[in-house]
């Protein structure tokens, strides 16, 4: 079984992307790993070169006329995927900002193997944690998607979906997948105040063409409150590939737990959750079977 990691990744440096991290956790589950590498302002290209052998960088030219609902991102992605060898049983994306957790690896490499041959199974559903604000609060409201699908079988009908957030094939068609005990942790509001009004700069151009200054960035005091509804503690462990990374960072980020301005919709969710293990009418980019 022959198993190709895929990303793409652009001002890594820049925008402070844990990229190292996000490639280092897939690195025991791949024979290779392709990183396609965004025209940079800084020096992502060497930083990904530099992670392990196994990786292979392709050097692409981000297309700004793909603006509008980041449609870019899916382009890029499909760049990575397109360049995986017709001799690789599966391939595992990751993105720039997620890490998967070591405790899942046998359970993937379990699923591997067991559904390799199965043509009814086009994918592999992970679980996410979203952090925010620092690496001890994580998201508690339904915007913040629960599963994901991060492995899929080495199908050239496969293609990355809408702003990347997962994949689809055919004609717009859902892929068939099985969930895994494994969890990806998403670190990508994980930043300084200041550096979340950048993201939301460099998300305004991406996403709706819009532009902004971003060196003049100006933190707004509702900053906060207009991001999050609710807040919990983190109360697990962290990927060991993120430890030193988590000891060196200091984040001055305060959030009152007690705060919960959640919809009804999100407090049934969460209850239904806390109740069953299982969360209702959240949107599905995916056909479990």
């Amino acid at each position: 079984m022959k198993v190709t990691g895929f990303s793409f990744i652009k001002n890594a440096e820049k925008y402070h992307y844990p990229i190292v991290e996000a490639l280092r956790s897939i690195l025991p589950l791949c024979d290779e790993i392709i990183v396609a590498v965004g025209n940079s302002e800084d020096n992502t290209r060497a930083i990904v070169e530099a992670v392990d052998p196994k990786i292979r960088v392709i050097d692409t030219v981000w297309d700004d006329t793909l603006k509008g609902g980041g449609k870019v991102l899916a382009a890029e992605t499909d760049k990575a995927l397109a360049s995986i060898g017709n001799e690789s049983d599966w391939c595992i994306y990751i993105q720039g900002d997620e890490v998967i957790h070591e405790a899942g690896h046998k359970a993937i490499l379990d699923a591997m193997i067991k559904w390799k041959d199965v043509k009814k199974v086009d994918g592999l559903l992970l679980k996410y944690i979203h952090f925010f604000g620092s690496y001890d609060h994580i998201a508690n409201e339904s915007g913040w998607y629960r599963n994901e699908i991060r492995i899929i079988k080495n199908n050239k009908s496969f293609y990355s979906y809408r702003d990347a957030q997962g994949f689809r094939k055919g004609d717009n068609e859902k892929l068939n997948v099985k969930q895994v005990d494994a969890w990806i942790h998403h670190y990508g509001w994980v930043h300084e105040l200041k550096n979340i009004c950048a993201k939301f700069i460099v998300k305004d151009k991406i996403y709706f063409g819009k532009e902004g200054d971003l060196d003049n960035i100006t933190v707004p005091d509702n900053l906060i409150p207009y991001l999050v509804r609710s807040l919990k503690k983190f109360t697990g462990t962290h990927p060991k590939v993120m430890l030193e990374t988590i000891s060196k960072t200091n984040l001055n980020f305060e959030y009152d737990l007690s705060t919960n301005r959640l919809k009804w919709k999100d407090r049934f969710k969460n209850l239904v959750e806390k109740i069953t293990g299982k969360r209702p009418f959240d949107y599905q980019n995916y056909k479990i079977i």
